[in-house]
């Protein structure tokens, strides 16, 4: 019934989502008086018709499902999503590999992209904000494949973040007075760790009178009450591989628009060269993320990024550039309880014997499991104190630290 019920609809000429959705309703009840349905069945058949038609098809009740942060469609077949921190797989399916494929194409048709065969992977933003990744064969053995990172209507902000045991309310203060003093600091942590959430949440410590330029490959970052906010998106090469503007083209551009501060969504190759050379050209504030298991990990990583971006530039100079650019790295991480938590606040104290020395302000530390399997622990403070203070002099913040 409901194939039919698609196969009708979808040869009219509707102007609008309210037309569709009326002429669902009337086909689904001329349909009920032939074949006994309930009014629940009758309610599931309009919205799953609709949702064929003008949305995302098995997809589009996932997606309004404020509840679940990631959906994951592996073929036709297999969705799978996760639900605080869980993942699981969903008892819906696409009635067909070509409906998959029009959801596929509807996707990138409303960003005014392009995925084929020719062109297999894209990466777009939907209306909401949230984040897709697609694969096609021939290049994905399971059919399309599709990735939806959701994002929370409204941000999360440092009180959730302290509520739900992310962070101290200690160290939230820690962190407001350094992005107010303007101290550079670096976001580590691994996939699904938080990264973007927590970079969100510091940037909203930046005072309300700074000029504020963000650089990202999709827009997910969500400053509020800043009014004087530049927001610079990359844009992908089209299908003849031209016209492409990455990361490392907005950083140079940035420059030029009198930027206070520059915050960076995340570093992945030679643009972490410019992003360290604005951090250390008179951008002090700025922010960014990047892909590292440990703050030691995160500041190798960056050497070889940098190399990247910089063919034969000595290791030494390299780590010079780092350890003068960042002053803190924020290490997140993912507990086996599938929590978030900060794990480390380092300080990158400078360059010792050729290698970038850094010192843990707070770490946490795991004190119990309960009997549900969370883990119980808090982050603590070292005893370390900060030594580079001179941008908390300038700012007249020194006294407001207690360490």
């Amino acid at each position: 019934m409901q194939e039919q019920l698609i196969r009708s609809i979808s040869q009219e000429n509707y102007s609008s989502g309210d037309e569709v959705y009326e002429a669902v309703e009337e086909s689904v009840l001329k349909e009920g008086m032939a074949v006994y349905i309930t009014a629940e069945e009758k309610h599931y058949l309009v919205k799953s018709v609709y949702n064929s038609i003008k949305g995302l098809d098995v997809l589009q009740d996932i997606v309004d499902n404020p509840d679940i942060t990631e959906i994951m469609v592996n073929g036709p077949e297999n969705i799978f999503v996760e639900k605080d921190g869980k993942i699981t797989k969903y008892p819906g399916h696409f009635t067909s590999m070509q409906k998959l494929e029009d959801v596929v194409q509807q996707i990138v048709a409303k960003v005014n992209r392009m995925v084929n065969e020719s062109n297999p992977i894209v990466d777009v933003r939907l209306l909401d904000g949230s984040r897709v990744n697609i694969v096609l064969p021939p290049v994905s053995l399971n059919g399309p494949v599709i990735t939806i990172r959701k994002f929370p209507k409204t941000p999360m902000t440092m009180d959730k973040l302290i509520n739900i045991g992310s962070v101290s309310e200690e160290v939230a203060n820690f962190l407001n007075i350094l992005v107010v003093a303007k101290y550079n600091i670096f976001i580590s942590g691994g996939t699904g760790s938080g990264k973007t959430t927590f970079l969100n949440v510091l940037s909203n410590y930046i005072p309300s009178d700074e000029r504020i330029i963000t650089i990202e490959d999709s827009a997910e970052l969500q400053i509020r009450g800043v009014p004087n906010l530049v927001k610079l998106e990359v844009r992908n090469a089209n299908v003849e591989g031209k016209n492409a503007v990455t990361i490392r083209d907005l950083l140079k551009s940035a420059l030029r628009m009198r930027p206070e501060r520059i915050v960076v969504g995340e570093v992945r190759g030679g643009e972490a060269l410019d992003m360290l050379q604005a951090m250390n050209t008179g951008h002090d504030g700025s922010l960014s993320t990047g892909h590292a298991n440990s703050t030691k990990d995160m500041l190798s990583r960056l050497e070889t990024m940098v190399m990247q971006g910089a063919a034969g530039l000595p290791l030494e100079a390299i780590r010079n550039q780092i350890a003068s650019a960042i002053d803190i790295v924020v290490q997140l991480g993912r507990l086996r309880d599938k929590s978030r938590k900060v794990l480390e606040i380092a300080e990158v104290t400078g360059v010792k014997d050729g290698e970038i020395t850094v010192q843990p302000i707070y770490k946490f530390i795991e004190k119990s499991t309960d009997s549900n399997g969370k883990i119980k622990g808090e982050l603590c403070a070292t005893g370390n104190r900060l030594l580079n203070t001179g941008k908390l002099a300038y700012a007249g913040l020194l006294n407001k630290l207690k360490l």
